[in-house]
């Protein structure tokens, strides 16, 4: 039953499928990905005896914008059976770090508060953003994760900061001159 919480979170899977296609019927089309996240590693929080336990589980993407960052959010998985059926809404704590990993590069320019990673937290109705801005005064790249709603917004969220820094002997890039 351990499989069935992998189709849940991708876009592969019947489940992704479904959803796709649902999306399609109605008029909408679903948040394009730029990358899936890396799952580092988990730790159970509620022990279930016979279906899979609650998590904190460890996730890193890099920026697919701004070559040289990358981030790490932790979230709260369900088990039992309405999270190994992608039927659990999962809760809104969500932490969030970024950090600069190499010589930062734009790729292009950006939007204040641009989506960086978007997930669904539940089947239809949550979901969970990072997005970007820049603090032109500071030139430090400004990171936020937060959850939405469709009915009820989420108040939980958590920010992280990336001074642009030097890397070797190149000078640190003015996110201003990237920003829209």
């Amino acid at each position: 039953m351990l499989w069935l919480r992998g189709l849940r979170r991708g876009a592969g899977g019947w489940l992704g499928v479904a959803l796709a296609l649902g999306a399609a019927v109605l008029g909408t089309a679903p948040a394009a990905r730029a990358q899936d996240p890396d799952r580092i590693f988990d730790k159970s929080t509620v022990w279930r005896p016979l279906t899979p336990n609650d998590k904190l589980v460890v996730y890193g993407i890099d920026d697919p914008e701004v070559e040289g960052v990358a981030c790490w959010y932790t979230l709260p998985e369900k088990g039992g059976i309405k999270g190994t059926l992608g039927l659990a809404e999962d809760v809104s704590d969500i932490s969030l770090a970024c950090r600069q990993v190499g010589p930062v590069r734009f790729k292009d320019k950006f939007k204040q508060g641009e989506v960086v990673f978007s997930e669904r937290r539940s089947l239809i109705f949550k979901s969970m953003q990072i997005v970007r801005g820049c603090d032109v005064k500071r030139n430090a790249l400004i990171y936020m994760v937060y959850s939405d709603k469709v009915i009820q917004g989420s108040p939980k969220n958590s920010t992280s900061a990336v001074p642009l820094m030097p890397w070797g002997t190149e000078p640190p890039q003015k996110c201003s001159d990237f920003t829209k």
